[in-house]
This record gives structure tokens, C-alpha cells and sequence, in this order.
């Protein structure tokens, strides 16, 4: 299961200076409205979230039912937001660890280079394709079956490799609070890569047939060049 949430930064777009904002009163209470739709609490055995504050907030608050019954929530850097603007870069992991020691959220995983916007963590095309891969293959090696992904608009189109109405909102075609449901493909895929559910389309109203590799290809050439046009991530071209 994957979803997204809305922060302050959403709110405008002269927001996006804040650096890793915090969830809004209207986003808190999407957290909860998400906690009261959401029909597979009882089955969930693992929460996995992007280490910026106001998924790790959502993540807490969305799914408390989990943290209450003691599911593992890990927060995952290869899931980050992909543009260097201020409201997508991360809090160093020192400062992210005082402030969340009091909540059951795992942070072993982030580096102390996690929130760097460099290298590995580059706002470029090809380093956020590798990120996205890492994190599906780092998912199809758990032994939970029921894995529940909290995580952003943009790198939600990069993690599933479906670009299908990323011209909708900005930088998205998420919607806040919005969830859907992927199982891999194959499971000797090197890629591992995943697709969405029968289910899950019904469950939102996509009866639309789903686009060919080609199809896809070509949507996200589209909607990547959009988004480095609009600052939101880098060319990896030289």
C-alpha cells in the first residue's frame, strides 16, 4: 500500500523555502480521516516511510492502529522526496533522531549523508531511478507480506514506473491521502519491478487499460522534462 499526505509547503508555492516542514492542522486531520478509511489495518506487518518529517508524522498518526499492536516502522532514505528544494531536503539524522527518540520509528538506516542532495541523494533522473529500484528490491527481500509505504507525490511516479496523470497537481498525480495497492511482478525481475492491483484500480475508478512500456516511456520523458523545467528535479544529462 502506498500513500502521500499534505504538508505546509503544499499550501503554496512560496512555502516550498521551508525546510522540512511539518504536517499542517488540515494534514493532521487527513491522517486521521486516512485512519478511518483505510480497510487493512489488521493485516499490515510492516510500515515503511520517507525520513522527512511529515511522512514520518503521517506514518505515526495514519497508522497508529499498527504502531499499537507493535508493527515495525522503518524510515526508508531511498524513499526521500526528489527535488533539492528546501521543503524536500531532509533534517540532518542527529537532529531527526532528538526529535522523534520518543516515537517508534526506526532510523538506523539514514546515513549521516542522507539529506545531502548529492551523489547517491542527487535530484537527477538516473540517481532517483537507482534509489527506487534499491527500495523495491530492499521491499521484496522482507519477510512481511503486507507492507504499507508512506512517501511522496513525485517519487511515488519513479517508484511504481507508472506516470499515468502526473500532469494533474503539482509535481503529482497523487492525491493527498490517496492509496493504492502493487504487488511485484517477478520475482527474479532484477529490476523488481511492481504493478498495480486489479483491486486497487477498481477501488479508485480507473477503467482505463493500462499503458504499454512504450506508452509509459514516453509519458515519463514528458513529465520529466516538465518538472526540471519547473526546478523540481535536475537533468542527469551532460
Amino acid at each position: 500500500q502506498l500513500t502521500k499526505i499534505k504538508a505546509v509547503h503544499n499550501l503554496t508555492i512560496l512555502n516550498h523555502g521551508m525546510h522540512d516542514p511539518l504536517l499542517t492542522p488540515l494534514g493532521e486531520n487527513q491522517c486521521h480521516e486516512l485512519q478511518s478509511q483505510f480497510p487493512y489495518h489488521d493485516s499490515v506487518d510492516l510500515l515503511v516511510c520517507s525520513p522527512l518529517q511529515r511522512t514520518i508524522q503521517t506514518t505515526l498518526l495514519a497508522f497508529d492502529p499498527e504502531i499499537a499492536r507493535g508493527v515495525h516502522c522503518i524510515a526508508l532514505p531511498e524513499v526521500q522526496e526528489t527535488s533539492d528544494l528546501p521543503c524536500d531536503t531532509g533534517t540532518n539524522v542527529t537532529t531527526l533522531k532528538e526529535r522523534f527518540k520518543s516515537k517508534p520509528v526506526d532510523l538506523s538506516l539514514l546515513s549521516e549523508d542522507w539529506d545531502s542532495k548529492q551523489g547517491k541523494w542527487a535530484p537527477e533522473q538516473e540517481a532517483i531511478e537507482k534509489r527506487c529500484c534499491d527500495a523495491r528490491q530492499w521491499l521484496r527481500t522482507r519477510e512481511e507480506k503486507e507492507i504499507v509505504m508512506v512517501t511522496h507525490g513525485g517519487l511515488l511516479h519513479y517508484l511504481t514506473e507508472d506516470w499515468t496523470g502526473c500532469e494533474k497537481n503539482q509535481g503529482t498525480g497523487w492525491e493527498n491521502t490517496e492509496f493504492r495497492s502493487y504487488r511485484f511482478v517477478d520475482e527474479d525481475n532484477e529490476n523488481a519491478s511492481i504493478e498495480e492491483t486489479a483491486e486497487s484500480r477498481q477501488r479508485r475508478g480507473n477503467k482505463d487499460k493500462p499503458l504499454t512500456k512504450e506508452e509509459r516511456t514516453q509519458l515519463r520523458e514528458t513529465a520529466t522534462k516538465k518538472w526540471e523545467a519547473q526546478g523540481y528535479e535536475k537533468s542527469s544529462r551532460v
